[in-house]
């Protein structure tokens, strides 16, 4: 691995995709973004850490064909700040101003410096992942304002020009998050978010638990995405303890991450036609996502599959009947899936509001980062499942599906091409599941390791970085859900459309407030 330019020792964790990790000076921090950026590669993750007597850290990891680097900055703990990347990576923006909101790091040159995540009810002062903060504050107990302090949201002037508030509470059962629309009769000018309000603490939290039992908290950071979250934590615990998972826990681990991909097309796919006015189809997804569910919960013990991804392997193996019993259905899915998709793609009024709604062009996902289904959507052509396949993907050929639209549309047929391959790869899991033991034993390493996972989740890549102490503690535990990535991508994409279709183009990206909210 190397980064032209620079002159970083990178060292290779022990990990199933290749995985490296360097420290760099601060001089190095933007000169490293840039030349990321000149090689093609993009921003995965940045975070920041408290490691104690060393001091604090700032951290970001960034994919490159060849693989993960994650880059090291040390800093002081009197006045530590970075220089801004969100010039070169507009993504990072956000992730800076949560790592300043967290751990007080500030961003030198930053154009944004508003609070992300404090929305005014911590104590002040309080930059709750410090190791000298309190931990009743860092859970939110004691006293606090009764309402959050104000938020300065850009407004927009001009003739006819008016707000409307959405949120954060909202009529449905979908988590809180607020928009401000700026607009002229129906047609948005702009759009500003305003998430955080889920803020659970999960980070700090990690550090309460004992690495061994964290898979746990790890698949709840983001209930769809459980199986997801609970192997990314798996893979940087077993990188970081020097494990292998055995063959066929790997095998059942991709079968089950399939199967979580599978339900949320099937979820979405519904929602999205009931969005546009197209009952039939809410209904039609929603029987099938409830059948195969149902299945889930048979083979698995659990509907969603939560706690089946365990250090070592997993907690779950299917007898034969039930192996055979998921082909079965895969055959059957297929079928109606195909049928519902000629549907789609025949209903006038359903393609009149799906085309052209919503569009994210090729060149402004580039720009912005737009990753993972809704990338591909507006042909960002990344999946880790295919780009650095990690077993036992590295023998199932995934077939990338993409479009170029950028709308509504395309985000549609991504997710009906999606749906049809990974019932193929399902099939191909329950045919070939290797013979042995689903999963084997976990020793702590005796001194200070860190561990790395990344995987390719239904909504797009998560990242997981662990850092352990010499104790057998965990001394930070990141997580990184792509809606950082993705959010704010939807203020754009819904620019010169009008207000009703804003559900419409919310849906189409489905993103996670709650994996991001940690």
């Amino acid at each position: 691995m190397r980064l032209h330019g620079l002159d970083l020792a990178f060292e290779r964790l022990a990990a199933p995709l290749p995985i490296w990790r360097a420290r760099v000076a601060h001089d190095d921090w933007l000169r490293a973004a840039q030349a990321v950026a000149a090689a093609g590669g993009r921003l995965i993750a940045l975070w920041g850490s408290d490691r104690g007597p060393e001091g604090l850290a700032a951290c970001a990891a960034y994919a490159l064909r060849e693989g993960l680097a994650w880059l090291d900055l040390a800093l002081g703990r009197q006045s530590p700040a970075i220089r801004d990347l969100g010039t070169v990576f507009p993504a990072a923006g956000r992730m800076q101003r949560a790592v300043a909101d967290t751990l007080g790091i500030a961003v030198t040159d930053a154009r944004d410096t508003r609070p992300w995540l404090d929305h005014g009810v911590w104590p002040a002062g309080l930059r709750p992942l410090r190791r000298d903060a309190p931990s009743a504050a860092a859970t939110g107990e004691g006293p606090a304002p009764d309402l959050p302090a104000d938020y300065p949201f850009v407004r927009v002037e001009g003739d006819g020009v008016h707000e409307i508030a959405v949120g954060p509470v909202h009529a449905g059962i979908i988590e809180p998050g607020h928009f401000r629309f700026s607009v002229v009769g129906e047609k948005v000018l702009r759009l500003e978010e305003r998430l955080g309000y889920v803020h659970k603490g999960i980070e700090r939290r990690f550090e309460q638990f004992a690495p061994l039992d964290a898979h746990r908290l790890a698949g709840r950071v983001c209930g769809d995405s459980t199986v997801a979250f609970a192997w990314a934590y798996c893979m940087a615990l077993e990188s970081a303890c020097g494990c292998v998972a055995p063959e066929r826990a790997q095998w059942l681990r991709a079968l089950m991450l399939e199967r979580e991909r599978v339900a949320n097309h099937l979820g979405d796919l519904g929602a999205l036609g009931n969005d546009a006015g197209l009952a039939f189809g809410l209904a039609q997804f929603s029987r099938l996502r409830e059948d195969w569910q149902r299945l889930s919960h048979d083979a698995f013990g659990h509907r969603f599959m939560m706690d089946r991804v365990v250090p070592g392997g997993v907690a779950a193996d299917p007898s034969p009947t039930l192996l055979d019993l998921m082909r079965a259905q895969c055959d059957a899915i297929e079928r109606e899936v195909l049928a519902l998709r000629a549907v789609y793609d025949e209903h006038a009024g359903l393609q009149d509001r799906f085309m052209g709604t919503g569009r994210a062009a090729p060149s402004l996902a580039a720009q912005l980062g737009l990753t993972g289904l809704a990338g591909r959507a507006s042909g960002q052509a990344a999946d880790l499942r295919c780009d650095h396949p990690w077993p036992p993907y590295d023998r199932l050929r995934v077939a990338m599906a993409t479009q170029e639209g950028g709308d509504v549309a395309a985000r549609v047929a991504v997710r009906f091409d999606e749906t049809i391959e990974s019932l193929r790869l399902i099939r191909a899991l329950c045919a070939g599941l290797p013979a042995g033991p689903a999963r084997a034993d976990v020793a702590l390493p005796a001194r200070e390791s860190t561990g790395v996972g990344w995987i390719e989740g239904w909504r797009g890549e998560i990242l997981v970085a662990l850092e352990l102490g010499a104790g057998g503690d965990i001394r930070r535990c990141h997580c990184h859900d792509p809606s950082w990535q993705n959010w704010p991508v939807v203020e754009h994409a819904v620019i010169g459309n009008i207000v009703p279709d804003f559900p419409l183009i919310n849906k189409s990206f489905n993103l996670s407030y709650s994996g991001h909210d940690l």
